[in-house]
């Protein structure tokens, strides 16, 4: 699908930058999510970095993972790849 994640890529201060394979590109702030069950593991910043992209989706090694509507609806866009 056109909002299906393509890359990934961990930035400092669990931020990570997102593109899709429609070509929109944006930061997404993971911060929020630390709290929250399964994802307090990422605080891990070793293990935050493994992230990738599984099935259109950015995920870690232990199931965790991010759907790409939430990616969209809450990145902030930018003009060109880290």
């Amino acid at each position: 699908m056109y909002w299906d994640i393509k890359k990934v890529k961990p930035l400092p201060d669990y931020k990570i930058y997102v593109e899709t394979v429609a070509g929109r590109k944006g930061i997404f702030d993971v911060t929020p999510y630390l709290d929250f069950g399964v994802f307090s593991e990422l605080r891990d910043i070793n293990y935050f970095n493994q992230a990738s992209v599984k099935n259109g989706s950015v995920t870690w090694p232990h199931q965790q993972d991010i759907p790409p509507e939430t990616l969209l609806e809450g990145m902030l866009p930018v003009d060109k790849a880290p």
